[in-house]
C-alpha cells in the first residue's frame, strides 16, 4: 500500500504529461503482479462498489476525533472531501513503520472488499482501527477506496502508454486488453503485459475511436471529396462483437448490455465468426427514429418484458467494422473498411443495419443538411476522413462530429459544492433553477464551462453569500444567472421540475442579466411540446 500511495501523491502532484508517465513506469516496473494488477483496475477509472455510506463514516470520524458532532460538520463543510476531512481531524497515527505493512491486493481483498460482509458496528471497529494506524497519506487514500472517490488524473490511454513503454506490448494491444469485462489478480496482469495472444478473450471488444468537436464549420477541411459524412445518431454507441458462436454487445461505457437488447443479439447470430461492428444503438419504429428518452426505457432493466420489446423496439446502426472473419482491419482505410461492411451486412436481418453515407460533395449543402438534424432526430453530421485508420480515443484531425447549436436556458444558481482533486478547495459544481411563479425549482447541475478565473471569482462569491449550509453544499443568493446549453430536454417524474435535461453544462456567465430576467419553467416544458426531447 506504501508504493501505491507513493505513486497516487506522484500523480496528484504534477499535470506533466511525461512526470505521469515516468511515475507508472517507475511502480509498474518493481510492483508485485497482484498489486499492479488493482493499481491498473484503479488507475484505469474502475471502481469498487461504495461500501460504507458517507454518513457512517462522518459518525465514526465524530468518535475517533473526540470533536464536537457539529465542528466536524463545519470542518467537513469547509474541507469539501470527506476522505481529505478525516486524514486531518485524525492526529494519531504510527511514527514507525509498520512491521504488518500490508500490499495495495491484500488491502483490498483481505480489509476493504470483506467489509460488505460485517455488521456496522464491526465494519465501525476495523476502520476506526485503520485510521489510527495509518499516517495521513495512507489514511486519504484508504477513505477514497471505501467512498470509491478515488480520481488519479490519469486516462486509459495514458495509463497503456507507460505500460506500452515500460514492456513493449504495443499500446494499442494494452488498450484491448483493458477493455471488457475482468477481475484484478496477478494472473490479469501478466497476460496484460504478455506478448502472446493466444489466450484473449472472445468477447473483448476495441477501444472506441471518438470524433472530436468541430467548432469552425468545415471549410478548414479541405476537399469535401475527401471525407465521409454521416449523420450523428442520438442513441447509445456500442460495439457488436460475434465470436465463438456467441454474440456480445458492448457499450461505450463498456457495460455488457446484450440481455437489454435481444432482437440486436438474434440478428447479430446471422454474422459470421470473427466480426465486430462499430454503431450505434436506436429505438426505432415503423415511423423511423425514436426519441432518446424512448430508448432510457430500456436501460438499468436487467430482463426487458414483451411489452416494452413493442412499444421500442430497437436497431444496430453500423458505421464501421473492426474485425473481419477474425481479422483486425481497424489500420485500414476508413472507404476499405466501409466497402467491407456494407458486403456484410447487404442482406442482414432489420435489426442490423448500414448507417447511410450523405451523398454532398459540397459544405454549404452539408450545412443545409445538418440545420434538419433535429426534424430527422439526430444531433447533426460526423465528418470521417476517407483514408483514416480506426484509432483510439479521442484523437483530433480524423473524425469530426459537428452537431447542431444546442439549447439554451438562463438559469440562476441555488446551490454549489466543492470539486474533487486539485479543486476540492473551491466550489465548482453548481445547481440552477427556473422560475415557477416566485418560487425557483432545481432544473438542472452543471460543472464545467467556467474558466479558472472566473471560478475562483465565484468562489469567493459563494462564500461571502451562503445562506444555509448542508454538508459541503451551499445554498446561495439567488443573484448569479447563467446561461445552460443542454442537448435536449424530456418530461421526468423522477425530478421536481418535472424535467431533465439532456448534458447540461455552463454556456456563459450572465451578468448582465439580474435573477428576474432568468427564465421560467413554463419555457422550458414548450421546449418539450415543440419536440426538444
Amino acid at each position: 500500500m506504501r508504493q501505491f500511495s507513493a505513486l497516487f501523491e506522484a500523480l496528484d502532484s504534477t499535470t506533466s504529461t511525461l512526470r505521469k508517465i515516468a511515475a507508472m513506469k517507475d511502480y509498474f516496473a518493481v510492483a508485485d503482479p497482484a498489486d499492479a494488477a488493482w493499481a491498473v483496475f484503479l488507475l484505469s477509472g474502475r471502481r469498487v462498489k461504495r461500501l460504507v455510506p458517507a454518513r457512517r463514516l462522518r459518525e465514526w470520524l465524530v468518535e475517533s476525533s473526540g470533536m464536537p458532532r457539529w465542528l466536524v460538520e463545519e470542518s467537513y463543510a469547509a474541507v469539501g472531501d470527506l476522505a481529505e476531512t478525516i486524514s486531518l481531524l485524525v492526529t494519531e497515527s504510527r511514527d514507525a513503520d509498520d512491521p504488518d505493512e500490508l500490499s495495495l491486493s491484500a488491502w483490498m481483498e483481505k480489509r476493504i472488499l470483506p467489509l460488505a460482509d460485517l455488521d456496522p458496528e464491526e465494519q465501525g471497529e476495523r476502520v476506526k482501527r485503520w485510521w489510527r494506524d495509518l499516517d495521513p497519506e495512507r489514511r486519504f487514500l484508504v477513505n477514497k477506496l471505501l467512498t470509491g472517490g478515488l480520481r488519479v488524473g490519469v486516462s486509459q490511454l495514458l495509463l497503456a502508454r507507460a505500460l506500452a513503454e515500460l514492456t513493449g506490448v504495443p499500446r494499442a494491444v494494452i488498450l484491448h486488453r483493458l477493455m471488457g469485462r475482468w477481475q484484478p489478480s496477478a494472473r490479469f496482469f501478466e497476460e496484460l503485459v504478455s506478448a502472446d495472444t493466444t489466450a484473449e478473450d472472445v468477447s473483448r471488444p476495441y477501444p472506441f475511436f471518438l470524433a472530436s468537436p468541430l467548432e469552425t464549420g468545415p471549410d478548414q477541411l479541405g476537399d469535401p471529396e475527401d471525407w465521409l459524412t454521416e449523420w450523428k445518431w442520438d442513441g447509445i454507441r456500442a460495439q457488436l462483437v460475434r465470436r465463438a458462436g456467441k454474440c456480445f454487445l458492448w457499450s461505450r461505457g463498456e457495460d455488457l448490455v446484450t440481455d437489454r437488447f435481444p432482437e440486436v443479439g438474434e440478428a447479430a447470430s446471422w454474422l459470421p465468426d470473427g466480426t465486430v461492428l462499430d454503431g450505434e444503438l436506436l429505438p426505432w419504429n415503423d415511423e423511423g427514429v425514436m426519441g432518446f428518452a424512448d430508448l432510457q426505457k430500456r436501460l438499468g432493466r436487467k430482463r426487458i418484458p414483451a411489452d416494452l420489446l413493442n412499444e421500442v423496439p430497437v436497431r444496430f446502426m453500423a458505421y464501421d467494422i473492426l474485425e473481419n472473419r477474425g481479422r483486425d482491419v481497424r489500420a485500414l482505410a476508413l472507404s476499405e473498411r466501409r466497402a467491407m461492411m456494407e458486403r456484410r451486412l447487404l442482406s442482414a436481418p432489420g435489426a442490423l443495419r448500414v448507417s447511410p453515407v450523405l451523398e454532398e460533395d459540397d459544405w454549404a449543402r452539408l450545412a443545409d443538411l445538418r440545420m434538419e438534424a433535429r426534424s430527422r432526430g439526430v444531433e447533426g453530421l460526423v465528418v470521417k476522413r476517407r483514408d483514416s485508420a480506426y484509432r483510439a480515443g479521442r484523437r483530433r484531425g480524423d473524425w469530426w462530429k459537428w452537431k447542431v447549436d444546442p439549447y439554451t436556458v438562463d438559469a440562476v444558481m441555488i446551490y454549489a459544492q466543492p470539486g474533487h482533486g486539485r479543486r476540492s478547495s473551491l466550489y465548482t459544481d453548481y445547481t440552477f433553477g427556473v422560475w415557477r411563479g416566485r418560487d425557483l425549482v432545481p432544473i438542472a447541475k452543471a460543472y464545467s464551462g467556467l474558466s479558472n478565473k472566473e471560478i475562483r471569482r465565484l468562489d469567493r462569491w459563494i462564500r461571502a453569500n451562503t445562506v444555509e449550509r448542508f454538508g459541503p453544499v451551499r445554498s446561495v443568493r439567488p443573484e448569479q444567472v447563467f446561461e445552460l446549453a443542454f442537448e435536449g430536454i424530456n418530461p421526468s417524474s423522477r425530478h421536481k421540475s418535472g424535467v431533465a435535461l439532456r448534458f447540461p453544462r455552463i454556456h456563459r456567465w450572465r451578468e448582465d442579466l439580474s435573477p428576474g430576467g432568468a427564465d421560467r419553467l413554463s419555457d422550458l416544458k414548450r421546449l418539450i411540446s415543440d419536440g426538444a426531447g
